[in-house]
């Protein structure tokens, strides 16, 4: 009776041992391919055209420049996004009001949703107003940036220190829980943007995200559950 004890309980260890891996896969990041979503027509698109991206070793889209267009945003499918961390590599350009680039999360429909966006422009201008305008976080359809600029100077936007170059790729970690939003850019450990939540969207969609005429490109896009 006793080894028989013994067996069973080697059994359940090696079952709980073989169940950890799966548990921890469950938490892993999501990796989202965003060229085979792009060649399969995966993306809800608004506004823009996506097109297929390849820089070197980095894989990616692009989503076209558009004159007189609104914002628009490439929407992920079967996504659904609450809190957690957003990375990514963007690249805009440093013409100046022509390049706005970004991730649209917590979406439920056209012009309802928040966003951290970037303004390549401005990254290193010799002017010290517009360098505090590098980044900048809005909530739609209260919270565009001319309402948070106007009401709310300077805290919803800000520079980044070190710069990126503004025609060059970075990379963007953006950190969302119930309240706060963070925003890193490249290796800084010091977020460049905190901010508290305007809205009361809790979870919904995900996407990536221009301005107005403006296009952009997007790579190496991974979710991760907090």
């Amino acid at each position: 009776m006793k080894n028989r004890n013994n067996k069973y309980i080697l059994a359940l260890w090696a079952v709980t041992l073989l169940s950890l891996p799966l548990a921890s896969a469950q938490k892993k990041d999501s990796v989202i391919n965003l060229v085979a979503l792009a060649k399969q027509n995966g993306f809800r698109l608004e506004n823009r055209t996506l097109q297929v991206l390849t820089d070197g070793n980095r894989q990616g889209v692009r989503l076209d420049e558009k004159p007189d267009a609104n914002e628009g945003v490439a929407w992920l499918p079967n996504t659904t996004f609450s809190q957690g961390t957003i990375d990514v590599d963007i690249r805009g350009r440093d013409i100046l009001q022509r390049s706005f680039v970004g991730i649209a999360f917590h979406g439920s429909g056209e012009r309802n949703y928040d966003a951290v966006y970037f303004r390549p422009f401005n990254f290193r201008s010799a002017d010290p107003v517009r360098r505090v305008h590098a980044v900048q976080y809005i909530s739609l359809p209260k919270h565009d940036w001319p309402v948070l600029r106007k009401e709310f100077p300077d805290q919803y936007e800000k520079g980044i220190d070190p710069a990126p170059d503004p025609n060059d790729w970075f990379h963007a970690r953006i950190v969302v829980d119930n309240e706060t939003i963070r925003v890193f850019v490249n290796d800084n450990a010091t977020p460049s943007l905190t901010v508290r939540k305007l809205s009361d969207h809790r979870e919904g969609n995900v996407g990536l995200w221009v301005g107005a005429t403006s296009g952009g490109d997007f790579a190496n896009l991974t979710i991760t559950p907090p």
